[in-house]
């Protein structure tokens, strides 16, 4: 076959055969293909999109493409959750040991930060020491002893996606349903996932720019997935401000620590019970979301979820004193309180804009080689609703670099929004889907 035939097919909006699709892939893997072509067909793929057979091609092409998990020696079926990206979303590092402590096994494979979102393994590798690969034998042991496993994706698992996210990433093509579902599906597909719980993120510190295009993605997933063999469940949720207080690596992964003592954001824990209690219904341990959340409110009342929390820390190589006693995390240099500039009810906090000031503070990647301020992020005071008096903390700022501080400051100005009269608050969840179709969340 000739990649540039291929290429210009897909360019001209014509659909792509089974035999193409794999010989591409296949081909750019084994080193065949230079990353010119693949990302000449990657931008061919965001601007003409994908059938959904092609789609479902591209997800077997790319699963093919390495090696996949087996858990035939855990009991249960293994329920994974899945988040398309957020400012402030540290779900997963509550939610994952929740879930396992009430019996359901949780075979999850995170991400690092991309763009102004920030990555569930950025947040683990915070606690010094902590361990994002394993051996086989050391998952399997974890799984049959905790019920779950946080790690990160090996160089032999799903390769095909690992090499052309990277591109992705630096090609502006991140942004595109059909390599968004591809990517994700190979991935939970590989690592054993029988049953997956997509938070979908909608608004303005999500990738994509606009409702439409958000449930079009949701619809996708749930397909795409039912199709792989997962029973799918996309839950969409509001990311127009900030998830929780923090936003920042340890700061993000100290407020899931007290989210698992009971003392977690509202917002978090409304997020965290919504996707919960969907976890429990598809992995058989309730018969209802009612069910479901109050034996996830037991685990929690008990501390069972922290211990969980606690136990796979320990087990991949993390400092368990920082989960004891967060307090004893080395202090970052550098803070500075952000001032509100008037009086006024906030009516909103831009979250693209404050992970966007993130990266430049450090807790997140300009480039792919950049290290990460493990300390640095934010401290939110107030959230959208209240009501602050001018000259009064909205925020704190934390750094490494004093001058780092000072260059952010003038990216928080475009952060708050204010009003002179109350804000009504907007629902954080937004609709359900499955394979029944769509239907809006009630409480």
């Amino acid at each position: 076959m000739n990649p540039v035939e291929i290429i210009t097919k897909k360019r001209n909006g014509n659909p792509l055969s089974k035999e193409e699709i794999r010989w591409f892939v296949n081909g750019y893997v084994a080193g065949r293909l230079p990353d010119y072509q693949m990302s000449a067909l990657l931008m061919s793929i965001y601007f003409q999109g994908m059938e959904p057979r092609e789609m479902s091609e591209l997800t077997l092409s790319m699963i093919e493409s390495g090696r996949t998990l087996n858990w035939q020696h855990v009991p249960g079926v293994k329920v994974d959750k899945h988040s398309t990206g957020g400012v402030g979303d540290k779900i997963s590092l509550i939610l994952a040991p929740l879930v396992a402590s009430a019996g359901v096994p949780v075979p999850m494979m995170s991400g690092r930060g991309l763009g102004h979102t920030g990555g569930t393994l950025d947040k683990l590798e915070a606690i010094p020491g902590f361990r994002i690969h394993l051996t086989d034998s050391e998952m399997m042991q974890e799984m049959q002893r905790l019920g779950y496993i946080m790690i990160g994706q090996s160089e032999d698992m799903v390769p095909a996606d690992r090499m052309m996210y990277a591109l992705r990433d630096v090609t502006a093509t991140v942004p595109s349903i059909p390599l968004i579902c591809a990517s994700i599906l190979s991935k939970k597909k590989a690592e054993g996932a029988e049953a997956l719980v997509l938070d979908v993120k909608c608004g303005k510190g999500a990738f994509l720019d606009s409702h439409e295009k958000t449930e079009r993605l949701a619809q996708n997933l749930v397909a795409l997935g039912q199709e792989m063999g997962i029973e799918t469940v996309a839950i969409l949720t509001a990311m127009d401000e900030p998830l929780g207080n923090t936003v920042g690596n340890w700061l993000e992964t100290r407020e899931a620590i007290e989210a698992l003592q009971g003392k977690g954001p509202s917002d978090v824990m409304e997020v965290v019970m919504v996707l919960g209690t969907q976890m429990l219904v598809l992995g058989k341990k309730a018969k209802s979301p009612e069910e479901a959340q109050s034996l996830l409110t037991r685990m929690l009342e008990s501390g069972e979820g922290l211990k969980r929390f606690r136990d796979m820390v320990a087990f991949q190589g993390g400092d368990v004193n920082l989960v004891d006693n967060p307090d004893s995390y080395p202090n970052t240099p550098f803070m500075k309180e952000w001032l509100s500039p008037e009086a006024g009810y906030i009516s909103g906090i831009d979250a693209f804009a404050l992970g966007m000031a993130a990266i430049e503070l450090g807790a997140g990647r300009m480039a792919k080689e950049d290290s990460l301020d493990y300390g640095a992020g934010f401290r939110l005071h107030h959230k959208t609703g209240d009501f602050v008096e001018k000259g009064e903390p909205l925020l704190t700022i934390l750094a490494g670099k004093e001058d780092a501080i000072q260059s952010v400051q003038s990216r928080l100005k475009s952060v708050y929004q204010f009003k002179k009269e109350p804000v009504k608050q907007t629902p954080l969840i937004l609709k359900i889907m499955d394979s029944r179709g769509s239907r809006a969340y009630s409480a």
